[in-house]
């Protein structure tokens, strides 16, 4: 087991890997940027070191003071958490090379599959099925040309992107060109590179990932899929597992492929193969999230594992101890991303908690990272709080969501809990028969 581990991370990823590592023995080190000095991530951790003032470039996406930190507090590991330098291959790379251990896969991994389009290219030669689309492309005129090829409606995407970044639809020819030179330039912004290819827009689509394990002995184990097609600005909202959509045939198979792609490529610890399921149950392969998952907390909850547990133990050089065919779930889990953001336009809301009360109660989980009197800071992502709750049955769960959103107090910033209460009382949210429109579809008042 290793004996320290600096969590390279804020708020409530960083208060979460903590838990699990106080838990296990393990000493945490936090960092921290100044405005986070007074946060309680600060508090609880073994022992915390000052990075650098709020902008990310000078603290929590500063490589060089963070590895100098893990040095110097004599950290065995580095746990990234996601966002930030979690999917940066050459932080992974410079943990390597400085003797210490990176809480995920390795470096080589991370900048392979880190490209979507060399990604897309894995998963082809591995069988696994992808959307219709192109390679990199290098200028407008082929751009146009497979957008004829592929028939509208057709979509951008940037090869070093995520989080939605990047992502153009396009209707018809006539916005061909202008949605490709913004796709670009708004990739080369966010990631500093400006390659983007095109895709075949997939009607009413459901975006559906496998959670995986892998072992440095080669084992691999799958979990049950999480449906994640609540989304704004390509961006999660409201994720739960099992999905209401798939079935016992399309759920294996996800399972097989998500395998197949992690054995290819030797992958270890903990990740993510993310999907796209067409309405009549295709599934294509989008990418793999070589990191731990914003939503793991509803595999956690209908499993009983520690995904963290599982990661530190990994990165420890132990085997997995879990078996995929011993593997046990029961009932229904939800997640509701609790954000500082006005619900009618979803932009960020930040400003200072006036008060904080969290829910609580039987199958109900709050990962956070504030308490009353905390700013959330404009410099970072407007989450506040993960909202996870489990029930006996899918319905079970919404019930307790709801309830468990009745329960939450927070004043003093917008955020967006009026809309996870009117999501969850909708008849198509209920009815479990939504896909990545269901947001739109809410605005406009439809309900079916």
């Amino acid at each position: 087991m290793l004996e320290s581990i600096l969590i390279a991370n804020r708020g409530e990823i960083a208060r979460r890997i903590l838990r699990t590592a106080k838990r296990l023995g393990v000493q945490a080190i936090a960092v921290y940027s100044d405005i986070d000095e007074t946060s309680l991530l600060v508090k609880e951790a073994d022992k915390a070191i000052r990075i650098g003032d709020a902008k990310p470039k000078d603290s929590y996406l500063n490589i060089d003071k963070i590895i100098a930190v893990a040095k110097e507090s004599a950290a065995s590991a580095i746990h990234p958490g996601y966002g930030f330098l979690a999917e940066r291959g050459e932080f992974a790379q410079r943990c390597e090379m400085e003797g210490l251990i990176f809480v995920g896969p390795k470096s080589e991994v991370i900048h392979r599959m880190g490209d979507k389009s060399r990604s897309r290219e894995v998963a082809t030669n591995l069988g696994i099925p992808i959307p219709p689309g192109s390679g990199i492309l290098s200028s407008v005129e082929e751009a146009k040309g497979w957008a004829a090829k592929l028939s509208f409606p057709v979509i951008f995407k940037a090869s070093a992107g995520g989080g939605g970044i990047g992502m153009m639809k396009v209707e018809k020819m006539e916005e061909v060109a202008e949605a490709f030179d913004t796709a670009a330039n708004r990739a080369r912004l966010a990631f500093g590179d400006e390659r983007v290819y095109i895709e075949k827009y997939l009607e009413s689509p459901h975006h559906i990932e496998i959670q995986i394990l892998g072992d440095k002995n080669g084992n691999v184990v799958t979990f049950p899929e999480r449906e994640c097609s609540v989304q704004r600005r390509h961006q999660k909202v409201i994720e739960e597992s099992p999905s209401p959509f798939t079935t016992a045939e399309l759920s294996h198979g996800l399972r097989q492929a998500a395998k197949r792609l992690a054995q290819g490529i030797g992958y270890t610890n903990a990740g993510t193969v993310e999907f796209v399921v067409d309405k009549d149950r295709k599934f294509y392969f989008l990418e793999i999230n070589t990191r731990l998952q914003v939503e793991h907390p509803i595999t956690e909850m209908i499993t009983g594992i520690d995904l963290v547990e599982q990661q530190i133990r990994i990165a420890s050089g132990e085997p997995l101890s879990l078996k995929e065919d011993r593997l046990e779930w029961n009932g229904w889990a939800i997640e509701s991303r609790i954000y500082a953001e006005d619900s009618e336009n979803f932009y960020p809301s930040p400003g200072k908690l006036t008060s904080y009360i969290e829910p609580c109660g039987e199958g109900i989980r709050v990962d956070s990272g504030y308490q009353a009197g905390d700013t959330v800071s404009q410099f970072y992502d407007p989450l506040i709080a993960k909202l996870v709750v489990w029930g006996e049955d899918r319905d079970k769960a919404i019930i307790r969501m709801q309830h468990a959103l009745d329960n939450y107090e927070i004043t003093g910033i917008k955020n967006n809990i009026p809309f996870l209460k009117k999501a969850f009382s909708s008849e198509i949210f209920k009815s479990g028969n939504y896909d990545t429109h269901f947001i739109s579809k809410l605005k406009e008042g439809k309900n079916e």
